[in-house]
């Protein structure tokens, strides 16, 4: 299984369309909010680790670059 944060898009607005039914109602609804809730979190968690990924390999990529200037309030420490 190779999913993508597009994929992850489209579950959230599929979810999203989900909750705009005006029909919903009772517990019917209540299913849906907390389903909604268990996908919010579970996003959260991807877009988490995505940034780090991302921030970790920036970090990578600037300890290759010999140009990289250390910020001022770095210098002398």
């Amino acid at each position: 299984m190779k999913n993508t944060l597009g994929d992850l898009n489209n579950h959230l607005f599929a979810q999203l369309e989900r909750l705009s039914d005006e029909d919903l109602i009772g517990e019917k609804l209540s299913e849906e909010i907390n389903r909604a809730r268990s996908i919010n979190d579970v996003a959260a968690r991807i877009i988490s680790n995505g940034s780090l990924v991302l921030e970790a390999q920036k970090l990578a990529d600037d300890r290759m670059n010999a140009d990289v200037t250390v910020p001022k309030m770095l210098e002398g420490k």
